[in-house]
């Protein structure tokens, strides 16, 4: 096979010619793909800075509700002291004063001689009228009188608002024990607040208790101890007796 024949001047001037304008467009394709480039380049930097920072969920607040607490006992009206109890009594609570202050620490006696039950009426209403008046009130009246219902009904409207009232019924030689005994199981059977204490049944059975007379104790005598300790019992709701 023959070589080819070699070119004329004028055939490789014109290729020459033909490179070199072939070189700037290849160039212009190179820039092109360059800026293109580092536009891609730029753009997703700059897509990766302007993105939201992902959210971080704050830890939960935990707000503490104090317990609410419920009391089932009725709170007293005006003139009654939340919490305080206050006895009223004749000459029989004279008798276990000490003993019922031991029982009841902090209680408020106020007993006399011969005290009938106005007296102890009006004993009452004052106290309320200052606002000493315990919430919880003994009554040891009926002693030296009788009484009837429109009493027991006088004193409880006096007693309006107390939280609980406990009567201590009568043991005494005289017409009225049992009459009053009667009036005072029977009042109690109409006020949902209020509790009586059977004195007289444990008196009964334990006459050596008592004195010559039947009806009043030896000071600070075993008799005193125990009728102190069925008025706390009363009182704390522990143990109640309702005619």
């Amino acid at each position: 096979m023959s070589d080819p024949a070699p070119r004329s001047r004028s055939e490789l001037k014109h290729a020459s010619q033909n490179s070199k304008g072939n070189l700037p467009r290849l160039l212009l394709v190179v820039l092109v793909v360059l800026v293109l480039a580092a536009g891609l380049i730029s753009w997703r930097l700059l897509s990766h800075h302007s993105s939201p920072a992902p959210s971080v969920s704050a830890a939960p607040t935990t707000t503490t509700v104090p317990p609410t607490t419920t009391s089932t006992t009725q709170a007293p009206g005006p003139g009654f002291v939340r919490g305080a109890v206050t006895a009223v009594g004749d000459s029989v609570m004279v008798d276990y004063q000490i003993p019922l202050q031991s029982a009841i620490p902090g209680i408020t006696v106020s007993a006399g001689v011969s005290r009938q039950w106005n007296e102890g009426e009006a004993i009452l209403s004052q106290l309320k009228a200052q606002n000493q008046l315990g919430a919880t009130v003994v009554v040891g009246l009926g002693t030296n009188g009788p009484i009837t219902a429109q009493d027991f009904d006088q004193m409880m409207s006096i007693l309006s608002g107390a939280s609980r009232v406990v009567f201590v019924n009568t043991h005494v030689d005289q017409p009225w024990q049992d009459p009053n005994n009667a009036v005072l199981a029977a009042g109690v059977k109409r006020y949902p607040n209020t509790t009586l204490v059977d004195w007289n049944t444990l008196a009964a059975a334990n006459p050596s208790w008592f004195g010559s007379d039947g009806t009043h104790l030896g000071i600070s005598g075993p008799g005193t101890q125990e009728v102190a300790a069925a008025i706390a019992a009363a009182v704390s709701g522990a143990s109640t007796s309702q005619g």
